[in-house]
């Protein structure tokens, strides 16, 4: 499946951990070598997991993206 880097921004991610919404993705990492996505930054705004404080972007490697759907984005990032 092939999809816009833009596109994620219309998507909503969600964590399985806990089933939170987190905040929009505004932008992403690549590895310039491999040309590969690393990670997603999504957009802060409140506070997540209890432990960022609020207006601090969030950093998911890709690794932990588990499914990419037509309208949301499932992430799995354990709150330790």
């Amino acid at each position: 499946m092939l999809f816009k880097i833009s596109d994620l921004g219309l998507r909503d991610i969600v964590n399985l951990v806990d089933g939170a919404k987190l905040g929009p993705v505004s932008d992403v990492y690549i590895d310039l070598e491999t040309g590969k996505v690393t990670s997603l930054v999504l957009s802060g705004g409140r506070k997540y997991f209890g432990l960022l404080a609020a207006g601090r972007d969030v950093v998911v490697p890709w690794e932990k993206i588990k499914k990419i759907g037509v309208d949301t984005v499932l992430v799995e990032i354990e709150n330790t």
